[in-house]
């Protein structure tokens, strides 16, 4: 196991406009100090130098980056499907109890629903399948 380096204190002399954006900075990077911070850039930016020959260590990184990106977008994906499917249920049973579907009716109505929602990828509105319904 590694031991992590010792912390040494030494001089910087640096632009008031760069101090400014370390100020602006760090706490938005969880850095706990202004040093962290710094320290933070100086090993991202060797690590930019080196991209040319240590293209590895870029493919962790944007993996790492898509990876995190997709399940973000999986998370939201299945929220708003769950909602989806809940205001549909709410949707079907209101329909139901109020309407006698005969089992093979609904069955043609199925198919042809499948039809339609492929033919328009999906996008398919209330409109629509109202003109639809009266053969417009």
């Amino acid at each position: 196991m590694e031991k992590p380096d010792k912390k040494v204190r030494f001089a910087l002399y640096v632009n008031q406009s760069a101090l400014d954006l370390v100020d602006e900075n760090f706490e938005k990077d969880n850095c706990l100090s202004k040093s962290e911070f710094i320290e933070n850039a100086i090993r991202f930016y060797v690590s930019y130098l080196s991209s040319n020959t240590n293209i590895p260590y870029l493919s962790t990184v944007v993996m790492s980056t898509m990876e995190s990106l997709l399940k973000e977008n999986t998370n939201r994906l299945s929220k708003l499907l769950f909602k989806l499917a809940v205001e549909l249920a709410i949707t079907m049973n209101v329909v139901a109890s109020n309407q006698g579907v005969d089992k093979e009716v609904l069955n043609t109505l199925r198919g042809e629903c499948i039809k339609e929602v492929k033919k328009t990828n999906g996008i398919f509105t209330f409109d629509e399948a109202d003109n639809w319904q009266k053969g417009l």
